[in-house]
């Protein structure tokens, strides 16, 4: 779905003709009525869509239309993507799309969509994409390797790295990634695992991670660009949030910075998150970090979507 609009988009996966996988309807849900169908030579494996462009990618193509008229702009070859992976920015004063460049390492070709020019190339992990994700504003992209030990933040105006983050010493398989809706610093990563944890990452908030060195004798004399993993005052975990092997999406709904009146001084950095898993539950988040990188949490409610009943209507 495009936001909270009425647009949906809906891939089948059956065998009979209106459940192809090789078919994209888009719906209005408002009046229930079909817009539009695209139909594909191959399977299509991910849509993404923000109030500009849709885009619709197969293995070794993706497509990009203009989601008004759906008039085709341009097609991209692309290396062997099975997994679908595709980002694509919400923002449209930074409309970037990022597909994968490798199957062999972590690159990734960010493409500007508005003029569908290529615009960097970022070399992010050595081992191949699993998971990429824009900010809202277009600003930075996040992206997870198949090792999915470190998350690394890139900023895209000059495919610079920003941030990096440990999510952990043993492999595993990230599932998804999730800016908050934030337009500006102070920020919230989220990322799902195959460990069944939650791992939040802050960005901007208090001094900037390559500003502060840890501490003691290891802290000095390793180089900044590594020094940031091991600082884990910007790392948080939910423990066992899912279960472990089953996959899950996160997303951060909001995020509200508290200040003080008096100082302007950040004071705390709460957010709301959902989380969809895919044995059928749903779970809805309150945080709050302090300006002290302390964690607080609750549960607000949890539903099992395979159990729920409508009401009848009469």
């Amino acid at each position: 779905m495009l936001f909270t609009s009425s647009l949906l988009a809906i891939v089948g996966a059956g065998d009979q003709p209106s459940l192809s996988p090789r078919r994209l309807c888009l719906f209005n849900t408002t009046t229930g009525a079909p817009l539009r169908e695209l139909n594909f030579l191959t399977s299509i494996l991910a849509i993404r869509m923000n109030r500009k462009r849709l885009i619709v990618i197969l293995q070794d193509k993706a497509y990009v239309y203009e989601i008004n008229s759906l008039s085709i702009l341009d097609t991209f070859d692309t290396v062997p993507n099975i997994k679908g992976l595709c980002a694509l920015s919400p923002c449209l004063d930074a409309c970037y799309m990022a597909l994968p460049a490798s199957t062999t390492k972590g690159s990734a070709l960010l493409y500007n969509v508005m003029d569908c020019n290529l615009h960097c190339e970022i070399e992010a992990h050595r081992s191949p994409l699993a998971a990429m994700v824009f900010s809202s504003n277009g600003m930075y992209i996040a992206t997870a390797s198949e090792q999915g030990t470190l998350v690394r933040v890139h900023l895209v105006s000059d495919a610079t790295k920003s941030y990096s983050f440990r999510r952990g010493s043993y492999s595993s398989t990230i599932f998804s990634l999730s800016f908050g809706p934030s337009k500006q610093l102070p920020d919230i990563l989220a990322a799902t695992s195959s460990s069944g944890s939650i791992h939040l990452f802050t960005l901007g908030f208090a001094s900037h991670p390559r500003s502060k060195r840890s501490s003691g004798f290891l802290g000095s004399i390793i180089p900044d660009a590594v020094n940031d993993v091991l600082d884990p005052a910007y790392h948080h975990v939910l423990h066992n949030a899912v279960p472990a092997g089953v996959k899950s999406s996160a997303v951060i709904r909001k995020v509200e910075n508290v200040t003080d009146t008096s100082s302007s001084e950040l004071l705390a950095c709460r957010a709301n998150m959902c989380v969809i898993t895919y044995n059928g539950y749903f779970q809805e988040y309150n945080l709050s970090i302090d300006a002290h990188q302390k964690l607080s949490w609750s549960l607000e409610r949890e539903t099992n979507l395979l159990t729920v009943t409508l009401d009848k209507v009469p």
